[in-house]
């Protein structure tokens, strides 16, 4: 027994409830988003048993298919035994199927069965298991890490093989004030050589940034609270901010090439309106304003110029009848309403239950336009037309809607003994069962109303005498409770019924979109990056969806692989058709390298059902693996756009897995509101959940989390450019400044007889990495903008010049380690040039190794700090106060350092060296002249690639610094800290 606003706690059979009707309410948004309140119903012969008791004395047997995690599918039966008599067969379905971790609403209490339970249940089904995240920038740090560590070894074993070879000679390592005893003299080659690896492994460990790991982390936390102190992407109307629940993704948000997005309450407010519907060529339009002056509920505005012929006004009663009963719509007691809202006919507060928001809006539009549905109960259904008379229908038959049919149907028994049947559906579902009524007309109605992104439906009727439907109810019964292919038996059946159908109308509802949902899925395909929607609804409504927010544009050719074509031909046929319409295309274009399409290229959007997917992600019969995957990827990666509809939301992780492991291995991004998609979300490199009205399960199980889709495109544009900009500028400039550290101590020892003697001080070595170098580059990489955030929202394109991990590659790897070992050449060189045969202090002394190692350290930590300074595009106090702090802290430190005897340390090496080196004239020519070749190849690079090479980056930098007024007025999106008017420095 459950009872309400409880959850149900594994997968129950519907027996009964407190409901005379033996219906109950459920809400499923946290298995699939939807929040409405959908109707289900108890078996036919157990609905009466009421009490404990009466379920005691129930004796049935249940047989259903084992386990699957198809939320909306399930085929079972249950036989009902009555004392000694053959036992009742009833069909079970999904109506008759409650689901764990749906609620029970509106309804006391509700009595049913286990049948699938733990892991065998459908939510447990579906769900996604966590992994490990790493941005891409992390793995290249580490392969970055494996090959300093290569060098680090190969270095050490160079050193080891040298001083050997230069120890060979006898006594060639024993001067006279060092000889070595007998035992030293006869120690084993291997253990020297052993030890002699380690000493330089030792002296050499610090070419490996380990601090850079902590600067890393330290620029990823701090640098996550630009999100959160984004005033922009704050939604005034929920109050709600941006929120970071990790930040070791922040750069993954710059390196995005597929988004995947669910639809209903994430590209649409979930939010519906009615708007017009079309009767035997009359629009009817419900407070329609008309010159200013908003004329009465069910005012018609006759759009089309045509009068309505006999039976006109019959059928537009029948048409108001047939929306109003197709649609599994009911009005809830007067003790059920949770709000406010009130009955428009009898003052009395009301609230709707539905499958789906638009049926709710549909109805309420029609109650508009002069008919109210009052109650379903008992099987009966009450009407209130126009003359405000009571129509009381007997529901009969519902065939329900399916995704291949595309259409659902109600078979209805009037007071006076009439029997209808009322069809609604898509167009392109009832148009060809149609046999009378006005079919052009409403076709180019619906035709209209589509081009304007709206929801349609057409209505039709037939009437069926009583051997007509007798003959229909045992067809039916034969099909439902059959356990084997029932849904081939129900659509065949369904087939033979739905058919001479007389057209009576269309409906036209608007599905609202979220504010900028069109201009922020605009801007991320101008950035290079595919769009793809992953929504359980049913292709029509997605589809039209996807039109209104331009993932579909109007000369978009669409292809389908769906259920119904797969119906015709067979998948492979389909796939290779498919292949060979857009490869041949694009065969003959040249072709993006990022997006995969030119500009000329054919638009083509693809359309992919969820049980056409489950083919295609199938093994094949002889158990090898499946070559549907890779055709289909191709056929993917040539359409603009693609929408996969009717998902389950394990088949919505399953198509982020497979794009995420296709050959390319794009960076995926997931984004939705509701507890089904959090398998997605879990799945996809970044997840982004919306913080919305169907709970907080994505948010919570999102790394990022946002108010509204409309700010994906500033986290992905502007936080995520800048994020990856600044991040993999701090990882090659450590690398390269540990390359300057360490290979001038590495070319040392070819000067000192591989001894192992430092280069540089103690103090030097320590706070090197920690002290001189570190906050330069930790708050370049908290604050730097190559250019504004303005630019980046303007112009997406500029994103893709960062696409690919692009300033993380091999060749700008390479670069930069090449220019570390180039000015580690000048720094060692340089100094030792000018030190050979030279007094370089004004007493003629000439200085000895720890002013060489000095020198060559005051030239490294002012390059390295230089180089940074010409690499700042945006400058305020606080990196003049960081850049230039540092610089005089370290010169400071050193004359402290030098300049006193301190009584704690063993040895005063360092005393009076800087200040003595500071007193020659040719040391500072020598750190002026050093800095400023060292310089020159990066000054050069960046001249010459920006004049002959300029990316779309340098080029709007350039055109930016000619605009920008040397007294520009700071942006209101720039990062805090910031000059009160800061100046961009003009490249």
């Amino acid at each position: 027994m459950v009872k309400e606003d409880e959850t149900f706690p594994c997968d129950l059979i519907f027996l009964s409830s407190s409901r005379a009707d033996g219906t109950c309410h459920v809400t499923t948004a946290s298995l699939d988003g939807e929040s409405s309140h959908k109707t289900h119903y108890a078996v036919q012969d157990t609905k009466g048993f009421h009490t404990e008791e009466d379920i005691d004395s129930l004796h049935a047997t249940i047989e259903c298919e084992r386990p699957q995690p198809d939320l909306y599918k399930f085929v079972g039966r249950i036989n009902v035994y009555s004392d000694l008599n053959d036992p009742v067969v009833r069909p079970l379905g999904s109506e008759n199927l409650l689901l764990r971790g749906a609620t029970l609403k509106n309804t006391e209490k509700i009595f049913g069965v286990a049948i699938y339970t733990g892991m065998e249940t459908k939510m447990a089904l579906n769900y996604q298991s966590k992994s490990q995240k790493r941005s891409a920038v992390e793995k290249s740090m580490n392969v970055f890490l494996i090959v300093y560590l290569c060098i680090l070894i190969s270095k050490a074993l160079i050193n080891t093989v040298m001083k050997c070879v230069w120890q060979s000679e006898p006594f060639r390592d024993e001067p006279w004030y060092n000889q070595k005893t007998e035992a030293e003299r006869q120690r084993n080659l291997l253990l020297r050589a052993f030890t002699d690896f380690l000493a330089f492994m030792v002296l050499f460990n610090y070419i490996i940034p380990v601090s850079m790991y902590v600067t890393v982390e330290m620029q990823k936390f701090l640098g996550s609270y630009f999100i959160t102190w984004d005033e922009e992407m704050f939604d005034e109307e929920t109050g709600e901010g941006p929120l970071v629940n990790t930040s070791d993704l922040n750069e993954e948000l710059g390196q995005v090439e597929y988004v995947f997005t669910d639809k209903t309450g994430t590209l649409t407010e979930n939010n519906m309106e009615f708007k017009e519907c079309c009767v035997e060529g009359h629009v009817y339009v419900p407070h329609a304003v008309c010159n200013g002056q908003v004329l009465p509920a069910a005012a018609a505005i006759d759009m089309i110029d045509a009068s309505p012929g006999a039976g006109g006004r019959e059928r537009e009663e029948l048409f108001f009848r047939a929306v109003c009963l197709c649609h599994t719509i009911q009005v809830k007691d007067d003790d059920e309403v949770d709000g406010p809202r009130k009955s428009p006919d009898s003052g009395k507060r009301c609230a709707y239950i539905s499958s789906s928001p638009d049926e709710v809006a549909l109805v309420e539009g029609i109650q508009r336009l002069g008919f109210t549905y009052l109650r379903l109960k008992d099987n009966y259904m009450e009407l209130r037309n126009r003359d405000n008379d009571i129509e009381r229908f007997e529901l009969l038959e519902i065939l329900s809607f399916d995704s291949v049919r595309r259409r659902m149907s109600v078979i209805v028994k009037s007071a006076t003994g009439e029997i209808y049947l009322f069809c609604k559906g898509a167009d392109s579902s009832i148009f060809p069962r149609v046999v009378e009524g006005k079919v052009d007309q409403i076709r180019s109605r619906v035709e209209r109303n589509a081009a304007e992104g709206l929801r349609t439906l057409c209505v039709a009727y037939k009437r069926l005498i009583q051997e007509e439907y007798e003959g229909i109810y045992k067809l039916l019964q034969a099909a439902k409770v059959a356990l084997h292919d029932r849904e081939r038996k129900l659509a065949e059946a369904y087939e033979q019924i739905e058919k001479d159908l007389i057209l009576l109308g269309a409906t036209a509802v608007e599905d609202r979109l979220q504010e900028k949902a069109a201009d922020t899925i605009e801007a991320l395909q101008k950035a290079g990056i595919k769009v793809w929607v992953l929504t359980g609804d049913k292709m029509e409504t997605a589809a039209a969806a996807c039109y209104a927010c331009k993932l579909f544009r109007r000369n978009t050719q669409l292809l389908e692989v769906t259920t119904k074509r797969l119906e015709e031909q067979s998948l492979h046929d389909v796939l290779c058709e498919l292949s060979k319409t857009v490869l041949h295309c694009s065969a003959s274009l040249t072709q993006d390298s990022f997006s995969g399409l030119s500009a000329d290229m054919q638009d083509y959007g693809l359309i992919i059902d969820g049980a056409a997917l489950s083919l295609i992600m199938k093994p094949r019969e002889d158990g090898s693996s499946s070559n549907y995957r890779e055709l289909f990827l191709d056929i993917c990666r040539n359409c603009s756009a693609v929408l996969c509809c009717r998902m389950a939301p394990l088949q919505k992780a399953q198509i982020v897995k497979l794009i995420k492991f296709s050959k390319e291995h794009p960076i995926t991004l997931a984004i939705g509101d509701g507890a089904n998609d959090v398998s997605m979300i879990l799945e996809a490199h970044v997840g982004i959940g919306i913080i919305g009205k169907e709970g907080r399960q994505a948010a919570r199980n999102s790394d990022y989390a946002i108010p509204k889709f409309k700010h994906l495109k500033k986290m992905l544009l502007v936080h995520g450019h800048l994020y990856y900009i600044r991040i993999s500028e701090l990882v090659q400039f450590f690398f390269y400044k540990n390359v300057c550290f360490i290979f001038p101590q590495f070319l040392y020892q070819f000067f000192c007889g591989f001894s192992q003697q430092s280069l540089y001080d103690t103090a030097y070595l320590t706070l090197y990495n920690i002290s001189f170098t570190s906050l330069p580059i930790l708050l370049y990489s908290l604050m730097e903008q190559h250019v504004t955030m303005d630019t980046l929202k303007r112009d997406p394109a500029l994103y893709r010049d960062i696409a690919k991990n692009a300033l993380l590659r091999r060749r700008v790897f390479v670069y930069w380690t090449s220019l570390g070992v180039f000015d580690a050449l000048v720094f060692f060189f340089g100094a030792y040039f000018m030190f050979e045969n030279t007094t370089v202090t004004s007493n003629g002394q000439v200085s000895g190794n720890w002013t060489f190692g000095t020198l060559v350290f005051t030239v490294m930590v002012f390059t390295v700090t230089l180089k940074l300074a010409l690499d700042t595009h945006y400058w305020t106090w606080i990196n003049h106060f960081v850049i230039w702090g540092s610089l005089l802290f370290y010169v400071v430190f050193s004359l402290l350092w030098g300049g006193i005897i301190w009584p704690f340390l063993s040895y005063q090496r360092m005393y009076y060296v800087f200040i003595q080196m500071l007193s020659s004239g040719p040391a500072w020519l020598a750190i002026v002249l050093l800095v400023a070749v060292s310089l020159l190849p990066d000054v050069l690079k960046k001249v010459l690639c920006r004049q002959l090479w300029p990316s779309a980056t340098e080029r709007v930098q350039r055109s930016s610094s000619r605009r920008a007024p040397a007294d520009a007025a700071p942006s209101p999106d720039r990062p805090l800290l910031m000059d009160p008017e800061p100046r961009p420095r003009r490249e």
